[in-house]
């Protein structure tokens, strides 16, 4: 929204919204702070109740907000999907089982929903030992032998888990985990490591589960303190490398990656159980992007798992920052609203979400959902206007308002904003990757007045908490003068 009534005067250079008196030299400082000599900004600060911009600068700029981009995935999924949306992740059969001999002729079929936090351990106590389950739900049916395999049918979305317009960097690590039509636990592996050597070697000790990891080349190195360790791999993929060095002179340091083929994992746990449980299976695991096969469609449910409520899920991806939840979301809002669970599909239902809202989106570029890729593009007054929209005009803004971190208390935001004045009092979202910073979100100022307000910095110079300790000083400044 564009308010008529703004209380700001143009500056033709620095910013929009200075006023012409001394109070304000904090915002001009800020602009003028050395570590931006060659980088930008892009501020703004609206009355929360009635969209009237109070403090800006250069607010219609577009930059890159790296995870504060989860507010617009999140927001519009709620408003599309509803607060209490859940996924659902079926086990069943195809075939004919034959009683008296205790023989499936078909397959053991799981398959997929879309659900971002099956498995996850941010959710261990929803799902419980839900594997288990479904092995014993089948067992139920006095299978003793199947003349097929396990297969996990992950067609629910495209088979290209991963944004195009992410970095090579990011791929092979948890947090480049890509979305697919069955994702499970966070679709995260970790590699155990020994660094206690005095040579600087790394030796991997296990990964767990077993046998991912083991392929991978290591060419990491043991050196300082600090966890500059990267895993190269795409989903799919059978090998890569890691690259980088990670601390020095422990028993045990974890490198996180991402798992490159999830329903394939998934599917040779389900077999190993089944085996386990005595019985005896004719085929080897697989994935319906494998072995895609229509007479699979047509399946006898046998069991099935839901995720929690959508307002739950949410809570945790903006409380953490978890791009994998982003990335479902994404692709399950352009499944149900577009008819394909892709990347494109759900960058389009934003945008016509927003628009539909009334929001200019005209220096909006997405590139995904979870802000992960540096070419997503947003303006401070594009997000302080779906911050207002939310308050003002949707029904789920408990649960959005909710899903926001406290300052100094929890989440991303827990050692930020720690000062007094903003405790029980600011609730944001982050954003951090190379030369970015950014937050997101909404404080009451000294006068009771409540705000929304965004701030996005970009290609500053120096080091990150320069720049974080003179946002924070922004914000307080502003919460005290207005």
């Amino acid at each position: 929204m564009k308010s008529l009534q703004k209380t700001v005067i143009l500056l033709p250079l620095l910013a929009i919204g200075l006023k012409l008196n001394a109070q304000d030299n904090f915002i001009t400082n800020f602009i003028k702070a050395p570590f931006l000599k060659h980088g930008s900004v892009s501020l703004a600060v609206v009355d929360a109740g009635t969209g009237e911009q109070v403090v800006a600068a250069n607010p219609e700029k577009s930059l890159v907000p790296a995870s504060v981009a989860k507010l617009i995935t999140s927001s519009v999924a709620l408003e599309l999907l509803g607060p209490d949306y859940t996924f659902r992740t079926i086990a069943g059969y195809s075939g004919k089982i034959d009683g008296k001999k205790g023989t499936l002729e078909g397959n053991i079929i799981i398959r997929g929903g879309g659900d971002p936090a099956l498995g996850s351990e941010h959710f261990r106590d929803h799902y419980g030992e839900f594997i288990d389950k479904w092995i014993a739900d089948i067992q139920r049916l006095g299978i003793k032998r199947i003349e097929g395999r396990v297969i996990v049918d992950d067609s629910y979305y495209d088979y290209q888990p991963v944004p195009g317009k992410w970095l090579w960097e990011d791929a092979g690590n948890y947090y480049g985990a890509g979305a697919f039509g069955l994702s499970i636990f966070d679709n995260t592996y970790r590699i155990y490591f020994n660094t206690g050597s005095a040579d600087g070697s790394v030796r991997l000790i296990r990964t767990e589960p077993e046998g991912y990891g083991k392929t991978l080349v290591n060419r990491l190195k043991a050196e300082g303190q600090n966890d500059l360790g990267y895993v190269f791999a795409v989903p799919y993929s059978s090998g890569g490398w890691i690259e980088g060095t990670i601390p020095a002179g422990k028993e045990v340091f974890i490198l996180k990656a991402s798992i490159p083929d999830p329903p394939k994992l998934l599917a040779e746990i389900v077999h190993t159980k089944l085996t386990s449980a005595g019985i005896k299976i004719s085929g080897e695991p697989s994935t319906t992007r494998i072995l895609p096969d229509d007479s699979l469609k047509e399946m006898v449910t046998v069991s099935e798992t839901v995720s929690p409520p959508l307002k739950d899920i949410i809570r945790v991806l903006n409380h953490e920052s978890i791009n994998l939840y982003a990335e479902h979301l994404l692709k399950e809002t352009g499944k149900v609203t577009e008819g394909e669970g892709t990347t494109s599909a759900g960058i389009k239902s934003i945008g016509s979400f927003l628009k539909s809202a009334g929001l200019d989106t005209e220096g909006l570029f997405l590139a995904d959902g979870s802000g992960l890729s540096p070419l997503n593009g947003v303006s401070a007054e594009l997000l302080t206007e779906l911050l207002v929209y939310m308050k003002n005009k949707s029904k789920c803004f408990s649960e959005f308002y909710s899903s926001l971190p406290d300052a100094g208390q929890d989440g991303t935001l827990k050692n930020y904003f720690r000062d007094e004045i903003f405790i029980n009092n600011l609730k944001a979202k982050t954003g951090s990757m190379t030369r970015v910073r950014s937050f997101a979100g909404y404080f009451t100022a000294s006068s009771g007045r409540e705000m929304a307000f965004s701030v996005l910095v970009n290609n500053f110079s120096g080091p990150s908490k320069e720049v974080i300790s003179s946002i924070e000083n922004l914000i307080k400044e502003i919460m005290l003068q207005y």
